[in-house]
């Protein structure tokens, strides 16, 4: 039996420095789905790859109770944080940061330099974290393409990457501490792909490319769909005479409170607060940029 469609809809635009952004996640109907709290899609861009305005990051900012996943679908991230982390990854790859108990980070994204398409084209989703991973030390993981497990789907109607989680025999090394899924499908024209929905789960998908019929609705390119709770499928159909993709992502609700402000994903106004104050106390430390003597301050 398909799963029920709870709703749909579009993000509203949220705009970071140079970059067009949409806010997917929260919206007026969810606030989360299983642990994802938050979604901004970078749509497809071209910019001039040595454009100083493309290499600009987000600045250092801080973040704290949460883990963050930046997938690139075209471009190159560059990731600088105050742990010392510095690393890239190109089209295809992805990179997951635990913020734990506070950290500073600054993140660039811009044209891929290994394809000189110019194209910028991605995602970053925030991932909520149990009450204890919260208190732990921050960790850094990229995630090149090749490293992302990849299989192609029967028939030769597409393929699946599970970036997080777990699919068949496939599994992910971004670590969890629920459970919880995040999935790229890539789907040929005339192609229909269906799986499994365990109950219970927040089940959620995203269409950044092309037209899509879901468990027997079309929806347009850029649109958001939840699903219900029930036990049941997901059937994806491409109707359309080009490939489409399709994100896939969900888990298990929180049991714990969450209490979202600005950067931080705690479970208490008090943590918030705590939270703020250690950051402005400099507990979080600044970040410092490789093959250069200074250090970006924080404030």
């Amino acid at each position: 039996m398909q799963k029920k469609i709870s709703f749909s809809s579009q993000g509203q635009r949220a705009d970071i420095g140079t970059h067009k952004i949409y806010r997917i996640l929260p919206n007026r109907y969810a606030d989360a789905v299983g642990p994802f709290v938050f979604l901004d899609y970078i749509p497809p861009a071209k910019q001039v790859i040595n454009d100083t305005d493309s290499k600009s990051g987000t600045g250092p900012h801080p973040h704290r109770g949460i883990a963050t996943l930046t997938y690139l679908l075209s471009g190159e991230a560059e990731h600088f944080d105050s742990r010392g982390h510095h690393a890239k990854v190109s089209s295809g790859g992805a990179q997951w940061m635990k913020a734990g108990n506070g950290i500073v980070h600054d993140e660039t994204v811009h044209p891929d330099s290994k394809t000189n398409d110019g194209l910028i084209h991605g995602f970053q989703f925030w991932i909520n974290l149990p009450s204890k991973i919260k208190a732990e030390a921050p960790e850094y993981l990229p995630l090149p393409a090749d490293k992302i497990p990849t299989k192609e789907l029967s028939d030769e109607r597409g393929w699946i990457k599970v970036i997080v989680g777990e699919h068949e025999e496939m599994k992910s090394i971004v670590p969890v501490y629920s459970k919880q899924f995040l999935y790229h499908l890539h789907l040929k024209a005339g192609q229909i792909f269906s799986m499994e929905c365990e109950k219970g789960l927040e089940c959620a998908a995203f269409l950044p490319s092309n037209k899509a019929m879901i468990n027997g609705t079309a929806f347009d390119e850029n649109e958001f769909i939840e699903f219900d709770r029930e036990n049941g499928t997901i059937e994806i159909q491409n109707q359309g005479s080009d490939a489409v993709d399709v994100m896939l992502f969900g888990g298990e609700r929180f049991t714990e409170p969450i209490v979202a402000k600005g950067p931080f994903v705690m479970n208490s106004e008090l943590e918030i607060a705590e939270a703020y104050r250690d950051y402005y106390a400099g507990k979080y430390g600044v970040v410092h940029y490789p093959n250069s003597s200074s250090v970006m301050p924080v404030s």
